[in-house]
C-alpha cells in the first residue's frame, strides 16, 4: 500500500487503528459476557423452555472435563437424547483441562461452554476471570459446602477421603476408629497412600494444628506406607490384598463392594472432601446449551446418573450412603497459593524428595 504520509504520522495512524480494534474487540467481549450473564442468571417461569429453545438453535456445546469417559459418556448421551443437543466432550486430567482453557483464552479463543473438574482448577479459572456467575433452580438441593462465596461455580460431585480395607486381612476389631490408630504397629508397611494427595495432607495438618499434624505424619512416614499413583489402582490393590488398608476415596471402594470384592470403607474424623465443580464460560459460544447442560448435571436425573456410576453426587435430593457423615471441604488456597510448601514437605516425608505425579480423575 502506497502512502504520502510521513512515516511518524503513518505509525501514529496505524497505532490508533490498532488500539481502536482492540477497544472494539474488548467492548464486544464485554457485551458478550453481559449477554451470557443475563442468560445464566435468568429466573423466569419459562426458564427451561427458553434455554431449550436457544440451545436447539445453537445445536451443540463444548464440554471440558476430567471425569473419565466411562462416567461422562453415559451422562452426555442421556443429555443428548433428552434435549437433542450435541455435546462435544474433551477429557483429560484436571491440570490439562485448566492449561487448555487458559491457553486458549489468552490467545483470544473462547471455545468451551462448560467446564467440569477439580475444585482448585476451577477456582484458578475464576481467578483468570474466565467464568460467569450463574443460577440454577437445582441450587435448592445442594449443601452450603457446594458453593464458593463468589458463586462462579458449584460442586456437582465430591471425592471424600476415607479409609478402605480388605475384610480378609483387617479384622473388625482392628479397623481404625481414628487416624491415630493408623500408627499401630500392625499397619507398618501395610498402609497405602496415594502419592499425589498433598492437599489432603495439608488439610489434615492444618486441622490438627501444624506442630501436632506434622508430628503425626512423621510417625506415619516411619511406618513405611506403600505409595501408589491413582486411587482406582489403590482400590484394586486393597481388593487383591496387596495393600490391606489405604487412605482412599470412598467411591473407589464402593465400586468394588458392588462387584462383591472383600472390601469396606469407613469415614474417620475429620473427613475431608475434594469438590469437583461445574462452571460456565463467561464468553461461552453456546450459552443457552451451556446453562441447559449445567441444570441437567445438577438435576435429580443428572445426579442420579453420577450415583449410578458410584460417584458421590452433591445433591441432597439423591439418597446415597456415600455422604452420610460430617465432612469439610479442602480449601483451594492450599493448592493454588501454598502448594510449594506442602509439596516439599510431602515429598520429603513420603517420596524421598521425588517429584509428585498427580492422577487423572
Amino acid at each position: 500500500m502506497k502512502t504520502n504520509l510521513p512515516p511518524n504520522l503513518l505509525r501514529r495512524q496505524l497505532l490508533t487503528v490498532s488500539l481502536s480494534a482492540l477497544a472494539t474487540r474488548g467492548a464486544w467481549a464485554q457485551d458478550q459476557s453481559a449477554r451470557n450473564r443475563e442468560i445464566f442468571l435468568y429466573k423466569g417461569a419459562d426458564r427451561e423452555a427458553r434455554l431449550l429453545e436457544g440451545a436447539k438453535k445453537e445445536g451443540q456445546l463444548s464440554i471440558y472435563t476430567s471425569l473419565n469417559t466411562k462416567d461422562s459418556g453415559p451422562i452426555t448421551e442421556t443429555f443428548e437424547k433428552k434435549y437433542g443437543v450435541k455435546t462435544l466432550l474433551w477429557r483429560s486430567s484436571s491440570e490439562k483441562v485448566l492449561q487448555r482453557a487458559v491457553t486458549e483464552a489468552r490467545a483470544g479463543r473462547h471455545l468451551f461452554d462448560v467446564l467440569e473438574t477439580n475444585g482448585p482448577e476451577v477456582e484458578a479459572l475464576y481467578r483468570e476471570k474466565l467464568l460467569s456467575e450463574f443460577f440454577s433452580p437445582q441450587f435448592k438441593d445442594l449443601p452450603p459446602a457446594a458453593f464458593p462465596k463468589h458463586r462462579h461455580y458449584v460442586a456437582d460431585r465430591f471425592n471424600f477421603f476415607t479409609i478402605g480395607y480388605n475384610t480378609h486381612l483387617v479384622k473388625p476389631e482392628e479397623v481404625p476408629n481414628s487416624y491415630q490408630d493408623l500408627l499401630h504397629p500392625r499397619f507398618v508397611g501395610k498402609l497405602g497412600l496415594e502419592a499425589g494427595d498433598v492437599d489432603w495432607f495439608a488439610a489434615m495438618v492444618k486441622s490438627m494444628g501444624e506442630d501436632k499434624g506434622l508430628a503425626f505424619f512423621r510417625k506415619l512416614a516411619e511406618s513405611k506406607p506403600q505409595m501408589r499413583t491413582g486411587h482406582t489402582l489403590l482400590g484394586e490393590l486393597v481388593s487383591a490384598g496387596e495393600v490391606p488398608i489405604a487412605v482412599i476415596y470412598n467411591h473407589n471402594i464402593e465400586r468394588l463392594v458392588v462387584k462383591g470384592a472383600p472390601v469396606k470403607w469407613k469415614a474417620l474424623t475429620p473427613t475431608f472432601g475434594r469438590p469437583n465443580a461445574i462452571s460456565v464460560s463467561a464468553r461461552a459460544p453456546n450459552p443457552y446449551a451451556a446453562m441447559l447442560f449445567t441444570d441437567f448435571m445438577l438435576s435429580l436425573q443428572g445426579q442420579t446418573l453420577l450415583k449410578n456410576r458410584n460417584r458421590v453426587p452433591s445433591s441432597l435430593a439423591v439418597d446415597t450412603e456415600l455422604n452420610k457423615f460430617a465432612f469439610e471441604m479442602i480449601d483451594p488456597v492450599i493448592t493454588l497459593d501454598e502448594s510449594d510448601k506442602w509439596e516439599k514437605l510431602w515429598s520429603e516425608l513420603f517420596l524421598n524428595g521425588q517429584k509428585i505425579k498427580k492422577e487423572a480423575d
